[in-house]
């Protein structure tokens, strides 16, 4: 469990040795777990995840995501890869195979549960209390079928209750809490700094108790001596080196640059088109921000009503109003779909020119493209 414990943190970001040096029979540590626990109520917001993820969900709920991925763009021209990074291009067309085979299992499956779905709100529609509703849930629905399931649902609930009213309780303590673990912290620097000067000073008394002790300590302190000034004028050489390097390579980019005027236009003119092609889609991109939406949206079937009910005094809740259709996500989506496959054409297109260039040089190969 200790190891475990170590690797989580490490693995979700909290890179503090003290921490992995611990002892695996939970002997000691108490205070470093105490500085774990809180970097984990600060920085991935663990409460709230528990509460997310504890939640009693009554409703139909699916992940909406209409925002932009913020992608990292690629280096120019990949890092070359060691002996050790070589990997086989059948394994990764396998790979590639068997993710897609995964992929259209899992779409099939979230296609028969919308049907599913479809089915129970179509079929109850009319009978839910809450006109903006106007059907049940998969939960409501098992409710009606098999009524003593309540009581389950009902301890659900006040469970879920119990933990809100308890993270609003931390909610008003919480200031308290990071100031004594200020003091936790003010407390450990502390110590780690004696710590720092006791070793210090042990290191400083050992030398004189062995020479003092040992005869060929003088001559063992003397060699020692002798190999600190070659280390000195190594390093020395090595900076006059690495200064001499650093002029030659000036040198070289400053004679380089008048060479790489015509790339840089022609860099400037593919820059220039795919900064074009994107702008294409920006009209449609340019939508109120609070169709950006991110997170879960409860599925609610909505019948297309005739404009004599809607002018005739019905009152729409914000709810209602606010709520987010399905056909403009669809919209959206096939936007969002048209400008990353011009992007994928654009990418296509500079790895077969890469792969041109590459051919060019090879001798007695005859390279046919797909």
């Amino acid at each position: 469990r200790v190891r475990f414990v170590q690797w989580a943190l490490w693995y979700h970001g909290y890179g503090r040795p003290q921490l992995q040096r611990l002892p695996a029979d939970g002997s000691a540590g108490s205070r470093e777990l105490l500085l774990a626990f809180s970097w984990l109520l600060h920085r991935p917001g663990l409460l709230e995840q528990l509460l997310a993820q504890s939640r009693v969900q009554t409703g139909d709920h699916t992940s909406v995501c209409t925002c932009e991925d913020d992608v990292p763009e690629s280096q120019e021209g990949p890092g070359e890869a060691g002996p050790e990074g070589r990997v086989d291009v059948r394994y990764l067309q396998w790979l590639h195979g068997r993710l897609r085979l995964q992929w259209c299992s899992l779409h099939a499956q979230h296609q028969e549960q919308c049907k599913l779905l479809h089915k129970i709100h179509s079929f109850t529609s009319g009978s839910h209390m809450d006109q903006n509703l106007g059907h049940f849930s998969v939960t409501e629905a098992d409710l009606i079928r098999h009524p003593e399931n309540y009581k389950q649902l009902l301890q659900l609930l006040e469970s879920e209750t119990t933990q809100l009213e308890a993270f609003l309780e931390w909610k008003q303590l919480e200031p308290v809490y990071w100031q004594w673990m200020e003091t936790v912290l003010d407390d450990m620097a502390e110590e780690g700094n004696m710590c720092e000067s006791q070793d210090a000073d042990v290191e400083k008394r050992r030398l004189p108790e062995v020479t003092s002790c040992c005869p060929w300590a003088a001559r063992l302190a003397g060699q020692m001596d002798r190999l600190s000034r070659d280390l000195l004028a190594l390093q020395e050489q090595l900076h006059q080196l690495v200064a001499q390097r650093k002029a030659a390579w000036w040198e070289k980019v400053a004679a380089r640059e008048e060479l790489q005027k015509e790339r840089f236009s022609a860099a400037a003119r593919k820059a220039q088109e795919s900064t074009e092609l994107k702008l294409r889609g920006l009209t449609s991109l340019c939508a109120p921000q609070k169709t950006r939406m991110h997170g879960l949206c409860r599925l609610v079937l909505r019948n297309k009503q005739p404009a004599s009910k809607v002018a005739s005094g019905q009152c729409v809740s914000k709810e209602a109003a606010a709520a987010l259709r399905a056909a403009e996500v669809i919209r959206e989506l096939q936007l969002r779909e048209a400008s990353l496959q011009r992007e994928l054409q654009q990418l296509q297109q500079q790895c077969r020119t890469r792969l041109d260039g590459i051919a060019e040089g090879l001798e007695g190969v005859i390279c046919i493209s797909p």
